[in-house]
């Protein structure tokens, strides 16, 4: 947060030393040709896609009010020459909890894809705005009607940029990825024996990304439209009532697949002193992360509430204002990224290097991806021709 409200000061002052040196007519003036620029080159690599129509979804896990009951996002892109409809009408009614989105962050949500796919430098401005076409239908998850709650937007983000991504990568095949661990929120907040004063202590964190078109997914990270750093254990230890037990890679999270998805990380925090008030606003506990080409999905998230004792307690992806007392343990365990294509195409000097890593167990190595790993004088190796017979078999 000290970051961004200096770098928007930063772009502040640059912006008055532009006007200074070139005048407010020029500066202004130079805005609708940067537009232009922006729209031309997003509408020229659409031209590049062939005409036709792709479809794609996702769910929630839930709105948080209805447990049971996934939350669907569907999107259907008819695309024709430099021209793209973004069709939603068959997304879910709107929620009782708050899941529901508006219509401008939707079309912020398909502005993101499109710099994805054509260039993560590209200048973002209104010239992007002015390509997506929507289609949306009143009364649903994507258009509400007011009051609708939507105080917990981000699963539902997510959701619509992996389905924006899956209908994408039928028109653009040599640009795909699975999905990644979308992004989850604690909030703690109590009061600190150090100093006395009341804290919040509020973190945004993801887990592992998907797989893509040539590459692995990446682990321990944030993924698509997040826009927060994983907070270091020296500032939550130094600002906060509670002591980092463990933060660490989970080992198999990552789905499997030729380009493996990313691992999660478990992040457990001891309550040091006074009661505290615990939030959590998560997602893909239930709906694990999709796989694509037969690639195989991520590990699920979790979180637990005082792990192996009597007190252990479960909590849904989403919960309000749980009570802690000093000694509690909080244990979050978040989801890996989805594996793009068969992991039986996968290099076995890979996953090697993966059990070597420890991101893959020998067991999983040869249960998944027919490779067989042994363990000799400390170290593994692969042997060739148990690994031959084996994905023969398979």
């Amino acid at each position: 947060m000290r970051g961004q409200v200096g770098a928007d000061r930063l772009g502040e002052r640059r912006f008055h030393e532009m006007m200074e040196k070139y005048g407010k007519e020029t500066v202004l003036g130079c805005y609708p040709k940067l537009f232009a620029q922006t729209e031309a080159k997003v509408r020229g690599e659409i031209a590049s896609w062939p005409d036709g129509t792709a479809e794609g979804e996702r769910f929630v896990d839930s709105d948080g009010v209805e447990l049971d009951k996934p939350v669907r996002i569907h999107v259907k892109i008819e695309k024709k020459g430099d021209r793209l409809l973004f069709d939603l009408t068959r997304c879910a009614d709107q929620t009782k909890g708050p899941a529901n989105i508006r219509p401008t962050v939707v079309r912020a949500a398909c502005c993101y894809c499109l710099t994805a796919l054509t260039d993560p430098a590209l200048a973002i401005n209104q010239g992007l705005a002015g390509i997506v076409e929507m289609k949306l239908r009143e009364g649903s998850v994507v258009h509400p009607y007011f009051p609708a709650p939507v105080n917990t937007y981000n699963p539902t983000v997510h959701a619509l940029v992996e389905a924006l991504l899956e209908a994408f990568s039928q028109l653009t095949p040599k640009k795909k990825v699975a999905d990644g661990c979308s992004s989850r929120s604690i909030i703690i907040g109590g009061r600190s024996n150090k100093t006395g004063k009341s804290y919040v202590q509020y973190e945004i964190y993801g887990g592992g990304s998907g797989g893509r078109s040539g590459k692995d997914g990446v682990s321990g990270t944030n993924v698509n439209q997040s826009n927060a750093r994983i907070a270091p254990l020296e500032i939550i230890e130094s600002e906060f009532s509670t002591r980092l037990r463990r933060f660490e890679l989970i080992p198999d999270s990552g789905g499997p697949g030729r380009f493996r998805g990313g691992l999660g990380f478990v992040r457990e925090y001891e309550l040091l002193d006074h009661e505290a008030r615990f939030s959590l606003r998560s997602t893909k506990h239930a709906v694990a992360p999709k796989g694509i080409e037969a690639g195989h999905p991520g590990r699920t998230g979790k979180c637990t509430i005082n792990p192996a004792t009597d007190k252990e307690k479960v909590l849904p992806a989403r919960y309000s204002d749980l009570t802690l007392h000093p000694g509690d343990v909080i244990c979050l365990e978040t989801p890996g990224g989805g594996g793009l294509g068969d992991p039986l195409e996968r290099d076995p000097l890979r996953v090697l290097n993966d059990v070597r890593n420890g991101y893959v167990s020998p067991g999983r190595a040869s249960e998944i991806y027919g490779v067989v790993i042994e363990k000799s004088n400390g170290d593994f190796s692969l042997n060739e021709e148990l690994t031959s017979r084996q994905r023969t078999k398979k």
